[in-house]
């Protein structure tokens, strides 16, 4: 069996840079475009219970959107983000968020089954080595938790898709992802044993999906 390609995506230097200059006008340009998208990845973890690792938080535009009584956790590769993402937690009061950490998420730094879920929203398709990322989601999440992306994927085939593949490599200058498919994500999911819960469209106008994935339990 022929295995998933494998796409080489852009080297941590890259990202700290591209999210450096993005730090300072990430919430006017994204917070209410990536809003119900964001919502609907939370609600979909916070079923899974109230400790919760939020993967890539960046300026922390979702953390006041998870129940009050949760137990949120969140790491981030730019510190410049997480500047922001605390003054938001200082200022919102928002003490369900338990602690920022800038961290690699290819090398995270908690126990083994540490969550009840992980949830990663608009950062999957950019890290350097995905598949490591989602082996380290699946190793901090308990057995029956859940890992959930929130993401654009690329289009499997079609003229979309060619356009997609098109302009990859200008998307990549800029810390944004086109051409990446759920499909290997799913592939991953299927070499980890772990089950594809399932893949939703959402705003706007299904740009953004959710996937949701299932640790064996």
């Amino acid at each position: 069996m022929l295995s998933e390609p494998q796409m080489a995506g852009p080297s941590t230097a890259l990202m700290r840079k591209a999210y450096a200059r993005w730090a300072p006008v990430y919430d006017v340009v994204y917070d209410k475009l990536t809003e119900p998208a964001a919502r609907a990845a939370v609600e979909a973890a916070a079923e899974h219970g109230p400790r919760i690792l939020e993967a890539g938080v960046g300026t922390g535009l979702a953390l006041g959107y998870y129940p009050k009584a949760s137990f949120v956790c969140g790491v981030d590769l730019s510190e410049d983000m997480l500047k922001r993402a605390r003054a938001k937690v200082r200022r919102r009061n928002l003490s369900h968020v338990k602690g920022l950490q800038v961290m690699d998420v290819c090398h995270l730094g908690y126990a083994d089954a540490s969550f009840d879920a992980v949830v990663a929203q608009f950062l999957i398709t950019l890290v350097p080595d995905p598949e490591a990322a989602m082996s380290e989601f699946l190793r901090v999440v308990r057995p029956g938790g859940g890992i959930v992306l929130a993401n654009h994927f690329g289009q499997s085939d079609g003229p979309v898709a060619r356009v997609e593949e098109i302009v990859a490599p200008l998307c990549t200058k800029i810390g944004w992802s086109s051409d990446f498919k759920a499909t290997r994500i799913e592939a991953w999911a299927r070499r980890n044993g772990v089950e594809v819960v399932g893949l939703k469209p959402t705003f706007p106008g299904g740009f953004f999906k959710i996937l949701r994935m299932r640790k064996p339990g």
